[in-house]
């Protein structure tokens, strides 16, 4: 190992990063130092993640370069005119983001492909649009979305303007792995400007994507009752304060009271302990500022801007998150009853809750189901689309929501000034965001979801394979009527027969049970950990009232999740 420490620090180009590796072999570090060269950062679907530091396991310039020379070279082998397309580069307001951007910048320039990068920190939507906006071949984002502050990451987007799915992914690491063993070249910022290489995104750039949001169809609404919603608002010392605001303002809403503590872009997160608005706390200042305005809505977008959260005022005053699922369902049917086409396409992943699949039905829209990701959502979404079954909308529980064409990746931004239209369109019918998501439950029943992770005996057999060998007939009292097993791509139902699930191959096993209820257990390959998704459907009678269905669903959750883990144990 030390002959390969040696290796990096004759590599390394960053004097500090070089300093923290010198002072950990001074101090005999060993278990640092072997957890810092155990491994490369792994590249796949979501790029690379990592915390910074010294080392192939860690975020640095080092990795950096490699991976953007690794990329550069699958681009040129890929796509013929990759270099003459160029890559579109942002980062979001990490410490080290912009440095890595640039480092990523000075290398492909080098190779001859032109860059157009981000003169500012910016939102991760905003550099995915300009993949389509310039055809470009490829984008990337330096950024670690919501992660802790010792944390960055560099994302990948493809030609189509989504994530990076298989069999690109391990093609770039092929790339990576052979570019660690190479010299480094790169080309100055400066220089790469001359020869034209280099193309700087400012403000009329960022202008662009401004309008296109405006001008998108699904967003383009004139309803009066603007001035009368008012909402607090939190970039969560991220990168998306200045345009959601511009967003909102563009399209009347003028009561909008944004944190000032947490609108400036700060890579150290100081008022949050995870910079995460579904993190217990995240939410705190944006609903207080929100109590002091009596506005009607909270709302936050997460550190890079790619995810939306809110909260809305109840009845008696108080503040109250919704989930990504109701958010998703309720932007759903609003995005519905605004489009003109016959056949629009609506889609959620395996995880996130059915109830946007009922909405699509009584909509008379096409509804399509993805693995867990965005980057699924957006490609399978590209392959399913024609011209009378258009995209219309996605998302992923975890707060992640694209709507139309714009960009083909969640856009926390768009789904901001969606959801506030949505808000003062009810509004102005003297209803509130719980009313309509009391409508959609007095139609198609309370839908009510909740994840666990169980930590099992690691001296136990692997609990994937057991459920696989034994499956249940049973799960608290429910009948197991379909069991769908992601790894072997195989629907069995209870009266025996089977069919082949079209979706790529993961380890994840889904019982659908009696009454629209459902668990998905997804089993951890490298530790004795499962985890496991719930969602029961409560049905609503007329004369019910909502909190009485609400307490039923939560009794019937409740149960379900103990008598499931116990049944692990």
């Amino acid at each position: 190992m030390m002959e390969q420490v040696s290796r990096w620090l004759q590599r390394d180009p960053d004097s500090a990063t070089k300093a923290q590796l010198q002072q950990l072999i001074d101090s005999n570090a060993v278990d640092t130092i072997k957890d810092c060269f155990s491994q490369r950062l792994e590249f796949g679907t979501a790029g690379l993640r990592g915390k910074v530091g010294c080392g192939p396991n860690r975020m640095n310039s080092l990795v950096i370069q490699e991976t953007a020379t690794g990329l550069g070279h699958y681009l040129t082998k890929t796509l013929s005119n990759a270099a003459q397309r160029g890559v579109v580069i942002g980062y979001d307001g990490r410490t080290d983001s912009k440095r890595f951007a640039h480092d990523a910048a000075s290398v492909l320039t080098q190779q001859g492909i032109k860059v157009f990068l981000t003169a500012t920190e910016a939102a991760t939507p905003i550099v995915a649009f300009g993949i389509k906006h310039f055809n470009a071949a490829a984008a990337i984002v330096v950024t670690a979305s919501h992660n802790p502050p010792e944390y960055n990451g560099f994302k990948v987007y493809w030609e189509n303007g989504a994530q990076i799915i298989p069999p690109h992914d391990s093609g770039i690491a092929k790339e990576i792995e052979d570019a660690s063993e190479l010299p480094i070249t790169m080309m100055p910022l400066e220089t790469a400007e001359e020869k034209n290489l280099l193309v700087w995104l400012k403000e009329d750039y960022f202008d662009q994507y401004r309008q296109a949001i405006n001008n998108q169809p699904l967003l383009v609404n004139q309803t009066e009752n603007h001035r009368a919603v008012s909402l607090s608002y939190t970039a969560m010392h991220g990168v998306g304060a200045k345009m959601a605001e511009q967003l909102l303002n563009d399209n009347g809403f003028t009561q909008v009271y944004s944190v000032p503590e947490q609108s400036m872009p700060d890579g150290t997160f100081p008022t949050v302990n995870f910079p995460n608005p579904e993190e217990p706390g995240a939410m705190d200042m944006v609903i207080a500022l929100a109590k002091e305005r009596q506005a009607d809505l909270a709302c936050a977008n997460d550190p890079d801007a790619d995810r939306f959260a809110v909260a809305a005022r109840t009845p008696n005053g108080d503040y109250q998150m919704l989930t990504g699922d109701q958010v998703g369902c309720l932007l759903a049917q609003y995005l519905l009853t605004r489009c003109d086409k016959t056949s629009p396409l609506v889609g959620n992943t395996i995880v996130s809750s059915t109830l946007l699949e009922k909405i699509a039905q009584s909509n008379n829209a096409d509804y399509y189901q993805t693995l867990t990701g965005f980057k699924w959502l957006t490609n399978v979404a590209m392959s399913k689309k024609e011209d009378n079954k258009p995209f219309l909308f996605a998302y992923e529980e975890a707060l992640g929501y694209a709507i139309g064409e714009t960009v083909w990746d969640k856009d926390g931004l768009s789904a901001l000034l969606a959801f506030v239209q949505l808000a003062s369109e009810l509004k102005g019918q003297n209803k509130t965001v719980w009313d309509q998501l009391e409508l959609l439950y007095r139609e198609h029943g309370v839908y009510l979801n909740s994840q666990r992770s169980i930590a099992l005996d690691p001296e136990l057999p692997a609990v994937g394979e057991k459920l696989r060998n034994s499956p249940p007939l049973t799960i608290a009292g429910r009948k197991v009527e379909v069991i769908e097993d992601l790894k072997t791509l195989k629907r069995t139902f209870s009266d025996g027969r089977s069919e082949v699930i079209e979706l790529p191959v993961s380890d994840v096993l889904v019982y659908h049970l009696s009454d629209g209820a459902r668990v998905i257990v997804r089993p951890s390959g490298t530790e004795p950990k499962l985890k496991c998704y719930y969602q029961v459907v409560e049905p609503f009678a007329p004369d019910e009232a909502l909190n009485t269905v609400l307490d039923k669903a939560s009794e019937s959750m409740s149960m379900l999740i103990s008598e499931h883990q116990h049944s692990l144990l």
